[in-house]
């Protein structure tokens, strides 16, 4: 038996070979569809909806989106020019700035969550995400005390499906 013979027979004509030919040859048979498919006509808009009028509809989270900026300004803010003990300066002061910063940058992202797939959802877990994720840093870093650390993994647990909510 030559080599080209017995590739031949373990591919095609081997008993095992011939029932998974002959089963996917009937099932191509049985799929195939019965009347021929005809392509539909697809509408393509033209005009040209203006920015805020999309929003428009969701117009809480915009406004949300606007306290929550000035808010994360103001303690900004304050946090800069905030006297810190001493002897805490090197543990509070970085504490603040990561709170600050991701105030900040997910107030920005709250403003993207209109063009989001399900922007309710998406926007309860941005605000929910950094309202805890911030607050609990806020509360260290201004009063020295982790009462609600806790809560700081909590939040940052929701922001992380909050971004994932705007691709699903």
């Amino acid at each position: 038996m030559t080599f080209s013979n017995a590739f031949n027979y373990i591919l095609y004509d081997n008993p095992l070979s011939q029932t998974v030919i002959g089963v996917t040859k009937s099932t191509v048979e049985m799929i195939k569809p019965t009347k021929e498919i005809t392509p539909t006509t697809i509408k393509v808009i033209t005009e040209r909806i203006p920015l805020y009028k999309q929003v428009a509809e969701h117009g809480p989270f915009i406004r949300i989106a606007g306290i929550m900026g000035a808010s994360a300004v103001a303690l900004g803010a304050y946090g800069a020019h905030r006297k810190y003990p001493k002897d805490r300066v090197d543990e509070l002061k970085p504490i603040f700035e990561t709170a600050n910063r991701f105030h900040f940058f997910h107030t920005l992202a709250l403003l993207g969550v209109p063009f989001s797939r399900n922007p309710k959802i998406s926007a309860m877990l941005f605000i929910c995400g950094t309202g805890l994720f911030t607050g609990a840093c806020y509360y260290r870093a201004f009063t020295g005390k982790d009462t609600y650390g806790k809560l700081a993994p909590v939040g940052g647990t929701l922001l992380i499906i909050a971004w994932l909510s705007m691709v699903v």
